[in-house]
């Protein structure tokens, strides 16, 4: 898939755990997971903004595009 998902990276730099994370969206932790891992087939507007308000991020630090090679 060519949008990858940087999620991981983030909670790295803000030292902070998936769990916290899922906690502070109001999703489980397994929707969380299924998003981190590119699995999902969409994310809501709302949700993204709620991650990058929590995360203190803009949306292009979260997703990026990758062409196939």
């Amino acid at each position: 898939m060519p949008i990858i998902i940087n999620i991981d990276v983030m909670l790295a730099k803000r030292k902070m755990q998936s769990k916290e994370l899922a906690e502070k969206l109001g999703i489980t932790p397994v929707n969380l997971s299924i998003l981190k891992t590119g699995k999902a087939k969409g994310v809501r507007f709302d949700t993204l903004e709620a991650i990058c308000k929590i995360l203190a991020c803009q949306p292009g630090d979260i997703l990026e595009y990758r062409e196939e090679e």
